[in-house]
């Protein structure tokens, strides 16, 4: 399963680049490639809007706008399986976060008929790292969840992390990615019937005559 880690934090050294290489070793170990992407490092405008609210991206499901996306909606097109991790500003994802995945929604989710979403079925775990208060995780990811619906994708994992919890939260994200790479063998479910009959009878009450209480 070839995975995007996406990351979108301007600090190298913070949470979420702690969150992200945990992320790409997971998958490492789970004997999948990786490949780390900081949407910080990409030149991804806001999107502008177009002509009435909606432009090509509607229509033809590209954006006109000249940077950095399209080669981004590309990488994830041939992507198997994502992390998506981001900083929490404000119990928001971060600014770079929020302009990339704004526009890849418009492009993706106006999708129809025989068309389909380049992020349809495929698994993603989210992280929302929490690296000062450590407020804002639970709604950054509600926030998350909504687009990885939108998208179609399917969501594996969803992760809080603060400070307080890095250290156990961190072996989490790792072994969550591991997971998400390792194939699950097929599950051996037994007829309906056969568990029935397998089931251990319950024991027969046994009745008998009441005793009178004393008067």
């Amino acid at each position: 399963m070839k995975v995007l880690v996406i990351t979108s934090s301007p600090n190298a050294d913070g949470l979420t680049a702690a969150c992200g290489e945990a992320a790409r070793q997971g998958v490492v170990d789970g004997k999948s490639p990786a490949r780390v992407i900081n949407l910080n490092e990409f030149n991804i405008q806001r999107c502008a809007v177009c002509e009435n609210g909606w432009g090509t991206c509607r229509t033809q499901h590209v954006c006109k706008l000249s940077d950095d996306f399209a080669q981004l909606q590309g990488m994830f097109g041939a992507a198997e399986g994502f992390a998506f991790i981001t900083p929490v500003y404000f119990g928001e994802p971060s600014e770079a976060y929020k302009a990339f995945f704004d526009r890849l929604r418009r492009c993706e989710a106006t999708k129809k008929d025989e068309a389909r979403s380049i992020l349809t079925g495929k698994p993603v775990v989210c992280v929302a790292a929490a690296g000062g208060s450590g407020n804002g995780a639970i709604h950054c990811l509600a926030e998350m969840e909504r687009m990885v619906h939108r998208l179609g994708a399917q969501g594996f994992d969803y992760i809080p992390i603060t400070k307080q919890t890095r250290e156990y939260q961190i072996e989490t994200i790792h072994d969550s990615l591991a997971a998400m790479c390792t194939p699950k063998p097929p599950e051996q479910t037994m007829p309906l019937s056969a568990r029935k009959g397998s089931r251990p009878g319950r024991p027969k009450r046994r009745i008998g005559r009441r005793r009178p209480s004393p008067s």
